[in-house]
């Protein structure tokens, strides 16, 4: 069809002429609303921004000669940003002779790993960035904690079900 022609058709039903592929050969066009195409456009795009999750890092810093009862409570906040979905940074400075002791540094981030593996798991290792040993956990997914559930359900029960082991 004519540019002309087509214009003229889209004029009579009071639509827009809307080029959709210039490149093609032919060149190919529609005949649309192109206001109300922009709105449902514009709708589709704010409910897809309304079905997103903002993940947030959040940040928790330790010490090398940090002590087991602090190393939990820093756990436990770890694990309640881990629940609202958020990532946790975990961060362990060393400060002047400290760096000479590195391993144990790489040992608390394991504890600290171990303690909050039924909410979160490490996304990237221990890692040194300057002098910070660094290390990103990333929460679970509900596939991951209902897999975790019941492992955890099946180690708790005794193999063969629910035998006695009194003698009578």
């Amino acid at each position: 069809m004519l540019l002309e022609t087509a214009l003229q058709f889209a004029d009579s039903r009071n639509m827009d002429l809307v080029l959709i592929s210039p490149n093609a050969s032919p060149p190919v066009a529609r005949v649309m609303d192109y206001g109300k195409y922009r709105y449902e456009q514009q709708k589709r795009e704010k409910e897809a921004k309304k079905k997103q999750k903002v993940i947030q890092v959040k940040e928790v810093r330790l010490s090398p000669s940090i002590e087991v009862h602090d190393l939990e409570v820093k756990a436990s906040h770890a694990v309640k940003f881990l629940n609202d979905d958020d990532k946790v940074k975990v961060s362990l400075r060393f400060r002047g002779r400290e760096r000479g002791r590195t391993e144990k540094g790489f040992e608390v981030m394991e504890r600290f790993a171990e303690f909050v593996k039924g909410s979160g798991a490490p996304e990237k290792r221990a890692a040194f960035e300057g002098r910070n040993l660094v290390m990103i956990l990333a929460p679970l997914t509900e596939k991951e904690r209902r897999t975790k559930a019941k492992a955890e359900d099946a180690a708790a029960t005794p193999e063969g079900g629910a035998q006695d082991d009194t003698d009578s």
